[in-house]
C-alpha cells in the first residue's frame, strides 16, 4: 500500500467500461419490476406517461453532468464539480451527501438481491419456508463477493457490470417483444389488447396524482450519473464521461418509457387489473408466466438477482471513489487515501464502505426490528433524498459556471435547461415530503436531512477544513482549475475536435 501522493487511479477504462457503472448503478432490470407499482398508485393506468414526463425531466438534469464532465474530471464527482463552481464548501456538502446515496443505495440494492434470491429458492424447492432473516444470510454472502469485486481493476468490475446488466436487459426486452407481439394480435389471456390509453389518464387522475406517479419515475434513473466518479480512470474522460452519461439517459428514457407501456397493457387498463398490477410482487416475471411459460418467471427472477447485485457493486464502487476522493483532499482520513499497490484501487475506502454497510443493516435489525424489506424501504427513500439535494447542487454550481461566472462562452437561452432542471428537482423533492409521511416513515427525510446537516455542521465549526479542500482541488491534476475563459474555451474545441 502506498500514500496517494506516490501512487494515482490508473487510468485506461473505454467508454463502455464507464458506461457500465451508469447502467448498473441506475439498474434498469430491477427498477422495471418495481418502480411502476409506486407510480400505478398515485397515477392508475397512465403510468408510461409518468415515466415520460420523468424520462423529460432527467434529459434537462443530464444536461447539467454533460456540461460539468466536459470541464472537470474527478474520482469525487460533484464534491470536484460543486467545489469548482460554487465552492469547496458546498463541494464538500455535495461530495458527502452523494457518498450518503451511494451507501444507502449499496445497502438497498444488496437487500433487494438478497431478498429476490431467497424467493428464487423458495420458488424451486431447495430452501421452503425460509426464516425472515434468510435475505440478510444471503446478503452477508453477496457483500463478501461486492468487496472482492470492488476492489479489483475498475476495468474487471465495469465489464461485469455491464455484461450481466446487458443480459438481464436483452431478457427484459425479449419478454416485452413477445408480450407486445401478443397483444397486437389480440392474444391477451383476458382479452387484454394494445391500446394507447395508457398514455393518458382516467378518469379522476388529477394532474397532482399524476406528478406523484412521475416522482416514481425519476428515482428509476437515479444513478445515471455515476460514470462521473470514473473521471480519472477513463481513456478520454472529457468525452467518454459525458457520452456515457447522455447515453444512459437516453437508454432509459426508452426503455422505461416502453417496458412500462407492455406491463400496463398487459395486465390490463381497467381498475381490477390495474390493482393487480400494484400487488405484483415481480411484473415482468408475472408477465413471463402469463403469456410465454410458468419457467420464465424464475429466469426473470435470476436476471433481476443479477441486476440487484450489479447495482450493489456500482453503489460500493461509486462511494469507494468519493470516499477516496474527499479524504485525498484534506478533508479526512489519510489512511483512506491509500491506494492497492496490486490493483491501484482504493482498498481501504472499499473496505469502509463495505463494513459501513453491514453494520447499518445489522444496526436497524437489532435496533428496530428491521426486516430485509422494511430497510429496503426505508434506505431507498433516505437515499433518494439526499440524491435529489445533490443534482440541485449540481445545477446551481451549473449555473453558476455557465452564465454568472462569465468564464464559459455558451448561447445564453442555454440558461433555460438548467433552471427547469433545477424546478423538476425542486418540485420532486417537495412531493417527496408533502403531504409529511407519518409513522415509521416520518423519520426518513429527518435522517436524511441529518446525513446533510453533518457536512454542515464540519464546514462551519471547521473552517480550516474548507480551505484546505479548495486548495487541493485546485492543486489536483485531475481537476481542470477555472481559472479563465481561455481554460474552457480551449477544452470546448478540444471535444468538438
Amino acid at each position: 500500500m502506498a500514500q496517494i501522493e506516490e501512487r494515482k487511479l490508473k487510468k485506461g477504462l473505454s467508454i463502455w467500461q464507464v458506461v457500465g457503472l451508469s447502467v448498473a448503478l441506475m439498474a434498469p432490470s430491477m427498477a422495471a419490476n418495481i418502480n411502476p407499482q409506486g407510480a400505478a398508485s398515485a397515477a392508475g393506468r397512465a403510468v408510461p406517461l409518468a415515466f415520460a414526463f420523468a424520462a423529460v425531466g432527467v434529459m434537462f438534469v443530464a444536461y447539467v453532468f454533460v456540461r460539468l464532465t466536459q470541464y472537470f474530471n474527478h474520482s469525487g464527482s460533484v464534491f470536484g464539480f460543486v467545489g469548482a463552481t460554487i465552492g469547496p464548501r458546498a463541494g464538500i456538502l455535495a461530495g458527502w451527501s452523494l457518498m450518503g446515496t451511494y451507501l444507502s443505495y449499496a445497502l438497498v440494492t444488496v437487500l433487494a438481491s438478497s431478498i429476490f434470491a431467497t424467493s428464487l429458492l423458495q420458488s424451486i424447492g431447495v430452501w421452503n419456508n425460509p426464516p425472515f432473516w434468510a435475505p440478510f444470510v444471503l446478503a452477508a454472502f453477496e457483500l463478501v463477493l461486492v468487496w472482492y469485486l470492488a476492489i479489483s481493476p475498475a476495468k474487471n468490475s465495469t465489464k461485469i457490470l455491464l455484461t450481466v446488466e446487458g443480459a438481464t436487459v436483452s431478457l427484459i426486452i425479449l419478454i416485452t417483444i413477445i408480450v407486445l407481439v401478443k397483444l397486437i394480435g389480440g392474444h391477451g389471456p383476458q382479452g387484454q389488447h394494445f391500446t394507447m390509453s395508457v398514455f393518458s389518464t382516467s378518469k379522476g387522475t388529477t394532474t397532482s396524482s399524476l406528478f406523484l406517479g412521475v416522482v416514481f419515475g425519476f428515482l428509476s434513473f437515479a444513478g445515471f450519473e455515476a460514470s462521473a466518479t470514473l473521471g480519472e480512470e477513463a481513456k478520454r474522460p472529457r468525452k467518454d464521461i459525458p457520452r456515457a452519461i447522455l447515453g444512459t439517459a437516453i437508454f432509459g428514457g426508452v426503455y422505461f418509457i416502453v417496458v412500462t407501456a407492455v406491463e400496463m397493457m398487459g395486465f390490463g387498463t381497467s381498475n381490477k387489473e390495474v390493482a393487480a398490477f400494484i400487488a405484483s410482487g415481480s411484473l415482468l416475471g408475472d408477465l413471463g408466466k402469463i403469456y410465454v411459460a410458468s419457467w420464465v418467471g424464475n429466469l426473470i427472477t435470476v436476471g433481476t438477482i443479477i441486476s440487484a447485485f450489479g447495482c450493489a457493486l456500482a453503489s460500493t464502487v461509486g462511494s469507494a471513489r468519493l470516499m477516496y476522493a474527499i479524504n485525498r483532499d484534506g478533508v479526512g482520513i489519510p489512511r483512506l487515501t491509500r491506494l492497492s499497490e496490486k490493483h491501484d484501487t482504493p482498498v481501504p475506502a472499499t473496505t469502509t464502505v463495505v463494513v459501513g454497510i453491514a453494520l447499518i443493516g445489522l444496526l436497524c435489525a437489532a435496533a428496530f426490528g428491521a426486516k430485509p424489506f422494511d430497510e429496503f424501504l426505508w434506505f431507498g427513500t433516505i437515499g433518494t433524498l439526499i440524491l435529489l439535494v445533490v443534482y440541485l447542487l449540481a445545477t446551481l454550481g451549473t449555473i453558476h459556471l455557465l452564465f454568472i461566472s462569465g468564464k464559459v462562452k455558451i448561447p445564453k437561452w442555454e440558461i433555460v435547461l438548467p433552471i427547469i432542471a433545477a424546478a423538476i428537482l425542486a418540485y420532486t423533492l417537495y412531493r417527496n415530503v408533502s403531504p409529511y409521511p407519518t409513522g415509521v416513515f416520518a423519520w426518513l427525510p429527518v435522517a436524511s436531512g441529518a446525513w446533510i446537516l453533518v457536512a454542515i455542521v464540519a464546514v462551519v465549526v471547521r473552517p480550516r477544513i474548507a480551505k484546505r479542500a479548495g486548495e487541493m482541488l485546485t492543486r489536483n491534476e485531475g481537476l481542470l482549475p477555472v481559472e479563465s475563459a481561455y481554460d474552457l474555451e480551449h477544452t470546448v474545441e478540444s471535444i468538438n475536435n
